[in-house]
């Protein structure tokens, strides 16, 4: 079975609109946890970063993919879409990544309320003025194991 983690951080007010939170998101399969950040694609135990526990759990179904095949296809990511340089807080984030590997090992896509925030907050006047200096955010939840160019954790 095949999980959809997210946890929401405290969200706030942006041009009237409350936004329910901010979401950090990662795909469990094969009893891990598997996320995007700025030190790129990383695995931990489920709900074992420092972000602790999901707020929300989304169960996309099982997967016919095998460990292996699954395991070279993060390799792949991690070596081109998904290396640590192409991090981007509202363009490639921790989110795109979980819908990227969704669609692989389902066919299904994380929910929109997730993907469509970053485009959401930009079109507010506020959002617009703080992109400047959110473009420069790194984000990377710490706790978990990095894979490699090779796809091998260290």
């Amino acid at each position: 079975m095949m999980k959809f983690p997210s946890e929401k951080r405290p969200g706030s007010s942006a041009s009237r609109k409350q936004l329910e939170g901010i979401w950090h998101s990662g795909i469990v399969v094969y009893e891990e946890e598997f996320f995007y950040g700025s030190g790129g694609i990383t695995s931990c135990l489920p709900g074992g970063t420092l972000l602790g526990p999901p707020d929300s759990v989304v169960d996309l179904g099982s997967t016919e993919v095998t460990v292996d095949l699954f395991m070279e296809y993060l390799a792949s990511l991690g070596d081109s879409m998904f290396c640590s340089s192409s991090y981007n807080l509202f363009d490639h984030n921790c989110n795109t990544f979980s819908n990227e590997v969704a669609q692989f090992l389902t066919g299904k896509k994380i929910p929109s309320y997730i993907t469509d925030l970053p485009s959401e907050i930009l079109s507010t006047p506020f959002g617009q003025a703080l992109r400047p200096l959110l473009d420069s955010v790194q984000i990377q939840p710490p706790g978990g194991s990095t894979f490699n160019q090779h796809g091998r954790q260290s």
